[in-house]
């Protein structure tokens, strides 16, 4: 055997599934599934897509019995040791890997160990998400600019890292991935920035997904709406003009459009329009793998 560990070392794939719809994998993204030796997986991806990897190929490093999550350092330490067994290994995350999904910390944990990677994007739910529900996040009339933000940062940060008040200022699209737990803080925080009240707000929650579902409002009123629709990670925040797109589009829409099952969502006391049934609330909240 080798002294260089990588000269007998598997490949680590770090995989973008996409918002959800195993539709939405790309080629490459579903032939590797097929072709993996193993597949680490959390939730978010979805059990349509988990479920085209056969049981014995797959390891769940999300949630675990008793609600315990795995640690990233185990994930990481996981993705070394089957690569370094020769396997070819799929680390399978919801969107894309690289968009709040931990698969830069997993590329430079790689590369610190010698251990040969490649990023397969996927499509992220940041625009996506947003995408399907009738809300482009770019509009010639609207919105020239999109930012993308956490609203779940890393606990352990002194302070937030996130300029509110530099957001509210720009006049493009905010999307805020992770933040139905943070919504009242960060409403207030762009009010308080002189965002106007009623600014358009639109939820997505579990897009591209069966159980789809979205509740609008206002910077002012998207709370209520929140909470009357009871809407639940995971879910993309949408501030900006472009929010208001989806009541001109719903009607058309294939998704939670004029199928959708339950009130209006452009109306806020009507709650959330639902394009499917029970929702599995356990879901972590965000784009990636902490997904």
């Amino acid at each position: 055997m080798s002294d260089d560990p990588a000269t007998d070392s598997g490949t680590v794939y770090l995989v973008g599934s996409g918002p959800g719809d195993p539709e939405l994998l790309t080629v490459k993204a579903r032939r590797l599934l097929e072709e993996a030796d193993v597949v680490l997986h959390d939730k978010l991806p979805g059990p349509e897509i988990i479920g085209l990897v056969p049981e014995e190929r797959r390891e769940d490093v999300g949630k675990r019995a008793g609600g315990e999550r795995t640690s990233q350092e185990y994930t990481n330490a996981r993705l070394v040791e089957l690569a370094r067994e020769g396997k070819t290994v799929v680390r399978l995350k919801g969107g894309d890997p690289f968009v709040f999904g931990r698969g830069g910390e997993e590329a430079e944990h790689l590369a610190g160990e010698g251990v040969p990677f490649e990023v397969v994007p996927g499509v992220t739910s940041a625009i996506g998400g947003p995408g399907v529900a009738g809300i482009p996040v770019t509009h010639r009339d609207h919105a020239s600019s999109v930012s993308f933000v956490t609203g779940h940062e890393d606990p352990t940060k002194a302070e937030t890292a996130v300029n509110w008040e530099a957001l509210a200022a720009t006049g493009g699209t905010i999307v805020v991935l992770m933040g139905v737990g943070k919504l009242p803080d960060y409403t207030r925080a762009l009010r308080e920035a002189g965002m106007a009240p009623d600014t358009p707000v639109a939820l997505v929650e579990r897009a591209t997904w069966p159980e789809m579902r979205v509740a609008t409002g206002t910077l002012d009123t998207i709370v209520d709406a929140r909470d009357a629709a009871g809407i639940e990670p995971p879910a993309i925040t949408v501030i900006g003009e472009v929010a208001a797109s989806r009541s001109r589009l719903q009607e058309f829409l294939r998704n939670g459009g004029a199928d959708a099952g339950a009130g209006d969502a452009d109306d806020p006391s009507a709650g959330a329009d639902d394009a499917g049934g029970d929702h599995d609330n356990s879901a972590p909240e965000t784009e990636g793998s902490e997904r």
